[in-house]
């Protein structure tokens, strides 16, 4: 009894196995009109796209430009970008104003200048620039001023 239930377990699943290849293959013989595949394409279309110089596309892109045209202050920069994650110290982070704290950053990285290269191309958990990508070097520094007292 046992062996012809599952002979009849393993049919079962043979033509269900079958039936959902059957179906996941054949072709939906839907038949769209013109309107319906254009609607269809701009729904599903990417929301934008990558444009080198250069390119025909390149030349009605848009440039993205500092409100202020000017170099951000370090105090600026410290409480957009900086202040998430060095005013709590969230993930080991020197904190703002511990200057102990970024004293021993200093020395473990070699010196301002190694501490700020670390800044700028990110190191641990911080990403390149912290979270400000069209900051400048300088703009960088300044925040590190600002954020440890320290000097170059």
């Amino acid at each position: 009894m046992p062996r012809l239930f599952l002979i009849r377990i393993r049919a079962l699943l043979c033509l269900l196995a079958t039936i959902c290849t059957a179906t996941a293959t054949a072709k939906l013989a839907i038949d769209l009109d013109e309107r319906s595949r254009r609607e269809i394409a701009e729904r599903i279309a990417p929301i934008g796209r990558v444009c080198e110089a250069g390119q025909l596309c390149a030349k009605n892109a848009f440039t993205a430009v500092k409100s202020d045209n000017g170099t951000r202050s370090g105090e600026q920069v410290v409480s957009q970008f900086c202040s998430a994650c060095h005013t709590t110290g969230l993930l080991n982070a020197p904190k703002i104003g511990d200057g102990a704290a970024w004293s021993k950053y200093m020395q473990a990285a070699g010196g301002f200048n190694q501490m700020l290269t670390n800044a700028i191309n990110g190191i641990g958990a911080m990403p390149p620039k912290g979270t400000c990508m069209d900051c400048s070097d300088i703009e960088i520094q300044s925040a590190i001023e600002h954020m440890s007292g320290l000097k170059p």
